[in-house]
């Protein structure tokens, strides 16, 4: 075994030897368990997100694996239509080309070779983060079989009339020429203006004053709305105003959606270009008149002078148009809130279509019951508030986007426009009893990728072939994902999973919370506080990181700023700190559904963890190769310290197990370190070492201990393996055949269960006396300064007979790790000036004179004194200044008020200290 634990040694190689060997195959024994991995994009590549939630699925399938069940985890991608579609345009463009020089085929063609040679790098991440996917199994939402199912899935909803075509207004990409959904939006907020425009009144002199943030859109205005309870307005309601450059006239109506505090209580409605709008011009009637090109330039609908203009051209003619005639009230600057396409960057507009939708009322109906009734269970059960909101508010699903990569859909249309659905062009002839020469086009349009991703735990399966996988893995057990996609894609899967197969898609919902850095902001390449997990695994150096940060921002002005914060964050880089230190760390923050602040410090904390662990198991090695652990039998000896560690492994092993079915991924990691770490590594091996290398100890309690060694580190690499996949399965190798356990891996073997007759109460009872001893000694030697090796006097009061059993029965852990010089039992409480510790109601003291050197114990804690003062003077200075109070982060002040009170502490503290050695 190696000195040093280097993750970079081991994990790939093990990884490769899992999947060669075909380990995260189904073993088709036990109770099924199947989780389905949520399909990243084939285009995308692994980020914090990822990486948390992949963690906590791999730890449940490892978890259930070893308790025995039939595990399945399935994975796959998702073809991502409009990031797809844009990568290969991009190479497209670097060589003078675009997809319509190479027609629909094509450019499809192209595609499929792109994702062939290039569309698997978030699977090799994946692998990298140690996911236990069945890999054998791996779907592609493209591929023939999914595609089948969602051909079938569309047929039968519209004939259903479930799927209907008609025009409504959608989130426009002028750059992508499609529709998108609100999850591909990404709206943030901008610096930009409020225009107050003047609206003439028809039958009556004077105007009302409307504000908007899009002058343009006012070319499709049909209407002004006032609040009916606005007494300012109640005269004009019914009359008209001329809307200005068009030469048309619109009503002024009445409509609560109205805010008679923002502006002048007057709003414009513009019914074809915002989604307020098209709702009052629904309950009112209006007409709708779409002003926009596909490419948001203005069309014939608009005044002559201004089309054919983009609409930030157009902006700027008739702001200046409407200034010239008086028109203009005022322009103020204004924060506002802009929608830009996530892959475009483009701001996008409500734009009016004919699109596909999904009449999904009668699909939300049984979907809102499953989750009413507990067949579905939220965890934490507060996002069941959440998807019931969005439920019972539901709107038809606008399922038809404008490109050419994705699943087209399955309609056609004669040359009067009469639309015939099918699985293809000749079944719809056949069954319409269209002939041959009647000509017939296919619908271009493909269908949004949410609607395949809907099908995915049926389809992934088999569906709709009854496979053996759909009858033992559907329903899965628990979808692990975010609050974001709690509407776009679980409530849709529960639908679709009640209409198809009759049954919900998965029992529990386990609800992430948000990776934020440690700063609490959320991760975002604009802001450039983006964490890659492999840069946290492999290490990445202050100019790479700094490249990739900075490289592509949608806002090129932010560069600066933010290699300022890297620099500052990272000077030196981030070091590699391995698969298993990341991923205890997502564990340990996996606090039930609340967002995250990733902080390196607690990555590189568990690093420490896993070298802790690793020189363990080098100890238990040195001591137990080519030495009798029991193994063959012969007589065995458990000593107090083999009691105790072997009772609170039961414990430990009982809590691990309980909190991991209960998704407290937090507290699971929290109890395997504090058991690992505390009481196996820091107590045991300590009290180990007195009985392995004591020359009184008996044969047969060195064979007890060294069993014990082995025993318990190989039950704590089973408790971690979950969590710490890579050094928990190599270290098990060199621990297991010592142990005497056969089997070729740790992956493969069952998870630890409580053995209620290793429990025992007095053992613990009687280690956490003599911890409390050992730890009385430690403090006054540290608080005295006085060297570790250097044997102390103790003198012990208030006893009772209880103490001196227990330590008699101790002594020879006492004897070796706290080095006492002698120890008097006091039949009173006369004795020299001490410090002293208590264990439980007995007095540990530790007579001072002749310990130390008065003198110049008094003057280091002077210096120390005078050094503390000197800062907390600063420190106070600081939080008296309004300056800084007023106008630093409260996080920053916060900090310095907690520095300030542990200063105070500390004072106070070294102050009594000096006091008791003055007098002695």
């Amino acid at each position: 075994m190696e000195k040093t634990y280097d993750p970079r040694t081991i994990e790939q190689a093990l990884y490769q030897e899992w999947e060669r060997a075909g380990r995260f195959r189904p073993t088709g024994q036990g109770q099924a368990y199947c989780i389905m991995l949520p399909p990243p994009n084939v285009t995308g590549t692994l980020h914090m997100g990822h990486a948390f939630q992949d963690t906590l699925m791999d730890a449940l399938i490892r978890f259930q694996r070893m308790q025995g069940a039939n595990t399945l985890w399935q994975g796959g991608t998702d073809h991502a239509g409009i990031a797809t579609q844009m990568v290969v345009e991009r190479q497209l463009a670097k060589v003078g080309k675009t997809r319509n020089d190479l027609g629909r085929e094509a450019f499809l063609e192209q595609v499929w070779q792109w994702k062939a040679e290039s569309g698997g790098q978030i699977t090799r991440q994946l692998r990298r983060l140690g996911a236990s996917i069945d890999w054998e199994r791996e779907r592609f939402t493209m591929d023939e079989g999914l595609s089948h199912a969602v051909q079938e899935v569309f047929i039968q909803l519209y004939r259903e009339g479930l799927i209907y075509r008609g025009k409504r207004l959608v989130n426009w990409d002028p750059v992508l020429h499609t529709a998108v959904s609100d999850l591909e939006v990404i709206s943030e907020p901008e610096q930009g203006h409020l225009w107050h425009l003047r609206y003439p009144l028809v039958e009556s002199e004077g105007y009302l004053v409307v504000a908007t943030t899009r002058p343009e859109t006012m070319l499709g205005d049909t209407a002004v709305a006032v609040n009916p309870q606005d007494e300012r307005y109640q005269h004009l309601i019914g009359k008209r105003v001329k809307l200005p450059l068009t030469g048309r006239e619109i009503p002024i109506i009445a409509d609560d959606y109205v805010d008679p505090a923002f502006g002048s209580g007057c709003v414009k409605i513009t019914p074809a270009h915002d989604f307020n709008d098209y709702a009052v011009g629904q309950r009112h009637d209006l007409p709708l008149i779409n002003i926009f090109t596909v490419d948001a330039s203005l069309n014939d609908n608009a005044p002559p002078a201004y089309q054919g203009l983009d609409r930030y051209a157009a902006r700027k003619r008739i702001v200046a148009d409407l200034k010239q005639q008086d028109l203009l009230e005022r322009i103020d600057p204004h924060s506002l809130t802009v929608p830009r396409g996530d892959r475009s960057g483009a701001v996008i507009e409500p734009f009016l279509t004919d699109q596909w939708y999904v009449r999904v009322a009668p699909l939300a109906e049984p979907a809102i019951k499953a989750v009413e009734d507990g067949r579905v269970r939220f965890v934490p059960d507060n996002w069941s508030k959440t998807y019931f909101e969005w439920m019972r508010h539901i709107e038809d699903w606008c399922i038809s986007r404008q490109i050419w990569w994705g699943h087209r859909i399955p309609a056609w249309y004669d040359e009067s426009g009469q639309v015939y659905v099918g699985h293809s062009e000749a079944e719809v002839r056949s069954a319409h009893g269209l002939p041959a020469e009647s000509k017939l086009s296919q619908d271009p349009d493909v269908l949004d990728t949410w609607f395949s991703s809907a099908l995915w735990p049926f389809s992934t399966l088999g569906w709709p072939a009854q496979t053996e996988e759909l009858k033992t893995f559907y329903p899965t057990q628990v979808l692990v994902t975010g609050f974001d996609i709690i509407f776009f894609w679980v409530a849709r899967m529960i639908m679709m999973g009640l209409k198809f197969m009759g049954e919900v898609p998965f029992r529990e919902v386990y609800v992430t919370g948000l990776i934020r850095d440690a700063q609490g902001q959320k991760m975002s390449k604009s802001k450039g506080n983006v964490l890659d997990p492999i840069d946290l695994i492999d290490g990445i150096d202050l100019k790479s990181l700094l490249a990739k940060r900075t490289t592509g921002l949608m806002q090129p002005e932010m560069a600066p700023k933010i290699e300022k914060a890297t620099r500052k964050e990272f000077p030196q880089g981030i070091p590699a700190f391995g698969t298993d230190a990341l991923r205890f760390t997502l564990a340990s923050l996996a606090s039930t559904g609340r967002d995250i602040k990733f902080d390196l410090g607690r990555i590189e904390g568990y690093r420490n963890f896993c070298n802790k662990l690793w020189n363990a198991t080098r100890y238990v090695l040195m001591n137990t190769e080519g030495h009798d652990a029991g193994q063959a039998g012969g007589e065995m000896h458990l000593s107090l310290a083999d009691r105790f560690i072997l009772s609170r492994l039961q414990h430990t092993t009982a809590e691990m197990t309980r909190q991991l079915q209960s998704y407290r991924f937090d507290l699971a990691a929290q109890t395997v370190y504090e058991f690992t770490w505390y009481e196996y590594c820091d107590w045991y091996l300590e009290l180990s070492k007195p009985i392995l290398s004591g020359e009184h100890s008996r044969e047969a309690a060195r064979r007890g201990t060294r069993h014990t060694l082995l025993a318990v580190l190989e039950s704590i690499l089973r408790l971690l393996h979950p969590l710490m996949p890579f050094i928990t399965e190599t270290l098990w190798q060199q621990v297991a055949p010592l142990a005497g356990i056969e089997g070729d891996c740790l992956i493969e073997r069952p998870y630890p269960q409580r053995d209620e007759a290793l429990i025992d109460p007095q053992a613990e009872s009687e280690i956490e006396w003599v911890k409390t001893f050992i730890l009385g000694m430690r403090r006054i030697r540290a608080e005295m300064d006085i060297s570790p090796g250097k044997p102390l006097p103790v003198l012990l009061a208030n006893w009772r007979a209880e103490d001196q059993q227990r330590f008699n029965a101790s002594q020879e852990f006492i004897e070796f790790l706290a080095r006492p010089a002698y120890v008097d039992w006091l039949e009173d409480d006369h004795a020299p000036e001490s410090a002293i510790a208590l264990v439980g109601e007995m007095r540990l003291l530790i007579p001072l004179a002749g310990l130390i050197d008065k003198d110049a114990e008094i003057a280091r804690l002077d210096k120390e004194i005078a050094k503390l003062e000197k800062n907390l003077q600063q420190s106070e200075a600081r939080l008296a200044s309004s300056g800084f109070v007023d106008r630093a982060p409260a996080e920053v002040v916060a900090k310095e008020r907690q520095r300030v009170a542990e200063m105070q502490a500390a004072l106070r503290e070294l102050k009594a200290q000096q006091e008791k050695i003055s007098q002695l």
